[in-house]
């Protein structure tokens, strides 16, 4: 039997997509003593359950781009280092780091959704910053543009959260 991709029996999950995230393959379900998932899970009350942040695909994705960007940020002109460089840094910390505080106060719906939105907005931040860098140094324009990319997809990524938080979520 299946129901929107679900296969009933058994329990098992694979490659559910929720709001355009998605879900991975999902094996060990029991019905009776929920089981853990692999990627993210879901309860009965269709909440998004991990283990911890670090399960979120918003999460291992804005992870990786910040570690390209530190690295990329580094071999900026030495006077820039420490101006667009920096700030470069920082607002791609901030995506980051902003999913970890929020996961971190899943419990608060509301809580959750603000420093998602931040999450957000630190990245619009570091796609600006990425430009200003593409205009300035052109020498660096295939990898500014290959990051613009990326954090564009994870803009919507990080948008498609907040939507199924805001509607989904259950506290």
């Amino acid at each position: 039997l299946r129901v929107g991709g679900l296969r009933v029996a058994g329990w098992r999950v694979g490659g559910l997509r929720v709001g355009g995230l998605r879900v991975g393959g999902l094996a060990g379900w029991r019905v009776g003593g929920l089981a853990g998932c692999g990627l993210i899970g879901f309860d009965f009350k269709l909440n998004i359950m991990a283990k911890n942040y670090t399960d979120l695909d918003i999460y291992k994705i804005s992870f990786d781009l910040f570690i390209r960007t530190h690295r990329f940020s580094l071999r900026m002109p030495k006077y820039e280092t420490y101006e667009l460089g920096s700030q470069l840094r920082r607002s791609a910390d901030s995506v980051n780091s902003n999913i970890a505080e929020g996961y971190g106060r899943k419990r608060y719906k509301n809580d959750f959704i603000r420093f998602l939105v931040y999450s957000h907005a630190s990245n619009d931040e570091t796609i600006n910053h990425l430009k200003k860098i593409e205009q300035l140094y052109p020498e660096f324009a295939n990898e500014t543009a290959q990051l613009i990319k990326e954090y564009d997809l994870l803009g919507g990524k990080i948008n498609k959260f907040i939507e199924y938080v805001s509607s989904h979520w259950k506290t």
